[in-house]
């Protein structure tokens, strides 16, 4: 079924630069659509407690900053749809989006689709979300002063983010399934140089133990196959991250080597119209704050390109 209306502009994603976008489309009038997916709302559903987002002195819980940001859009006329977007059309103008029910027609699309953190998929790891299992120290670090935790990987980020915990953590604990370190020689070292952190190395993580709350995490020996238990009250996966960019690539929208959309001027990419922000573009920052200033941009961006289409 194709909806015959020609948007504005379609915002895909409803995290915080999708909902941010949102809300300055509305307020510019140019009455977004919002793609919002299934799962609505981003990593940030998926956090307990928000302390570093500014305004707010004790903190917010996630699902609540989400659902406030949501009404804020709606507030100022921007339609939401709960579906997701299945496929893109960009090789002519409009451009099309396509969700498994409907095709959407628009002048202009905001890409803000994230990235999602990369798992073990164990059953525990996913129950225990929120409650001592992260993907970001910067995020989730401060709840875990004078505890012991583990970091699983051995790229850069896991150095990166074991470094970070040292600030809070009485120990960290960087367990890798190999000997070896994909880990860059200075990143290594900075964290082999930290009494804080100590290092497991050739173990499969084969469990996270705990109830309510992490209490440790089960190893097996990828040698010997003996198992042990490591203790541990925090546990943040740094395996990397993959954005949520496929579609957008297959309909001709310029990624990196990583599969990051890459921006050719601020927030717009490689295709006229197409703008991008958010997760979906930063494999750096990846905060929910720098998120949000990137969908503002995007929105501002948009609204330009729509009054230079009207002036010709």
């Amino acid at each position: 079924m194709e909806n015959d209306k020609l948007h504005n502009v379609v915002i895909v994603g409803s995290g915080p630069a999708g909902l941010t976008a949102a809300i300055y489309a509305a307020r510019a009038n140019l009455k977004p659509l919002v793609l919002a997916g299934l799962t609505p709302g981003g990593q940030l559903m998926l956090t307990s407690e928000v302390e570093n987002f500014p305004g707010f002195v004790t903190g917010i819980m996630g699902p609540e900053l989400m659902d406030n940001m949501t009404k804020q859009a709606q507030r100022f006329g921007a339609e939401f749809i709960y579906e997701n977007a299945v496929s893109a059309n960009f090789a002519a103008k409009p451009l099309e989006i396509s969700t498994a029910k409907e095709k959407y027609s628009a002048k202009t699309v905001i890409i803000a689709t994230g990235a999602e953190a990369n798992w073990l998929n164990l059953t525990n790891e996913q129950r225990l979300r929120g409650k001592g299992v992260s993907a970001c120290a910067t995020c989730d670090g401060f709840f875990f002063k004078d505890k012991d935790v583990v970091v699983i990987g051995g790229g850069d980020s896991a150095m990166e983010e074991a470094n970070f915990l040292t600030r809070f953590a009485r120990k960290v604990t960087i367990i890798h399934r190999r000997d070896e370190f994909r880990a860059s020689k200075i990143m290594l070292k900075r964290a082999q140089d930290n009494p804080k952190i100590n290092f497991i190395t050739n173990v499969t993580v084969t469990d996270v133990l705990g109830e309510n709350s992490v209490e440790g995490v089960k190893v097996k020996h990828n040698v010997t196959g003996e198992e042990s238990v490591i203790p541990a009250q925090g546990y943040f996966a740094a395996i990397g991250h993959t954005p949520n960019t496929k579609i957008f690539a297959e309909a001709g929208v310029e990624v990196d080597q990583k599969g990051y959309i890459a921006v050719k001027n601020q927030t717009r990419t490689n295709i006229e119209g197409v703008f991008v922000a958010g997760d979906v573009n930063d494999p750096r920052y990846r905060q929910a704050i720098s998120a949000a200033g990137m969908g503002c941009m995007a929105a501002l961006d948009v609204e330009k390109y729509l009054e230079s289409l009207d002036e010709h």
